[in-house]
């Protein structure tokens, strides 16, 4: 980003309406008149009036802006990124020398001393601190080994806190794909960056306890751990011991022999009962068989051709009642299978009761 700056003049004969008690820093609302000197090609501006901007007024901006946000899903706790564990390297935001980024540091090296910080000093109030506070942001977005982005300040005036409650600054913070801690002021200042941010912590303090684990308090909850496992390791393998000694104690595993000489002659006594079984089954069945076979036979077609009888059937295999003169047929005894034509016919007069 390039600033930019313009002339901006009020002569004390113009007639100007300026309220009084403007001082160098006020944030200021102006009428003016462009004006265009043709010899030099400079463009200025003549003042027509000019106020200070109210708090009321900068207060309703902020809060118009705020819901706006809100509206657009900015501050929305599904979009908020999760912190890392133990992040891979820390940018930090804030300003030279502060007592901000010394309460980031000195916190952080004490809870894991081997903690690493990528520090980017900006000014943290003032018409430059926005601008300044983005470049940074984008840069340690940017840094791949940045795992997550803390902006401090520690407190101040509501005046000294506008820049990050400026539009610019707020949605870059939402557009950033690294996670953003906003330490901003002490617990009862709330900028509009907090809306947005991934974390809120409530003092530059608060945010390195939040983003940094405690190496004391880690190394503790290793040491229960593995206490807890210890406890039931031991008491695990004092169970499986009782139980091996209670199996051991039992009859069966006492004497084994005993146990597979009485499942022996188990085993003996179903065989031969199962022999029994099956020969009183396969005799039974057997006669079966051999019945149903006889009774077969007597009413098998083959039986009754062997007593003289004959089939006649047509060519096509289909038994004849009666046929005709001329006539292929085919008569079928006991052992053969005769082709003849009929020569002749003679109906027979059967009388059916």
């Amino acid at each position: 980003d390039v600033e930019n700056s313009i002339e901006i003049h009020a002569f004390a004969n113009s007639g100007a309406e300026i309220a009084p008690g403007l001082s160098q820093g006020d944030r200021v609302v102006a009428l003016v008149q462009p004006v265009f000197w043709p010899k030099n090609g400079k463009l200025t501006m003549r003042v027509i009036q000019m106020h200070k901007v109210g708090l009321g007024e900068l207060l309703e901006r902020i809060e118009k802006l705020k819901l706006q946000l809100i509206s657009e899903g900015l501050t929305d706790a599904s979009l908020k990124k999760p912190l890392p564990f133990l992040p891979n390297k820390i940018g930090l935001i804030t300003g030279a020398k502060s007592d901000a980024e010394k309460d980031v540091l000195q916190n952080s090296k004490l809870r894991w001393p081997e903690v690493e910080f990528e520090v980017i000093n900006t000014l943290v109030q003032g018409d430059r601190a926005v601008a300044e506070i983005i470049l940074a942001l984008e840069q340690l977005d940017l840094m791949s080994d940045v795992d997550v982005i803390i902006i401090a300040r520690g407190g101040g005036s509501f005046q000294d806190l506008l820049p990050f409650s400026d539009e610019r600054l707020v949605r870059a913070a939402a557009a950033a794909k690294t996670p953003i801690v906003s330490a901003i002021g002490h617990e009862n200042d709330q900028p509009l960056l907090d809306l947005v941010a991934d974390l809120r912590a409530s003092t530059p303090t608060d945010a390195a306890k939040r983003v940094v684990p405690d190496i004391a308090e880690e190394f503790s909850k290793l040491s229960n751990a593995a206490e807890r496992i210890w406890f039931r390791m031991s008491s695990l393998v004092e169970n499986q011991q009782q139980s091996i000694a209670s199996l051991r104690s039992r009859p069966v595993l006492a004497s084994p022999f005993g146990f597979v000489d009485n499942q022996q002659e188990i085993l003996t006594q179903a065989t031969r009962r199962l022999g029994e079984i099956l020969g009183f089954r396969i005799e039974r069945s057997t006669s079966e068989v051999e019945q149903l076979h006889a009774r077969a036979r007597s009413l098998s077609p083959q039986l009754t051709l062997e007593r003289g009888y004959a089939v006649i059937t047509s060519v096509d295999g289909k038994v004849l009642n009666k046929t005709k003169k001329g006539e292929e047929f085919s008569v079928i005894s006991a052992s053969q299978e005769i082709s003849a034509t009929v020569n002749q016919v003679r109906e027979r007069d059967v009388k059916r009761n």
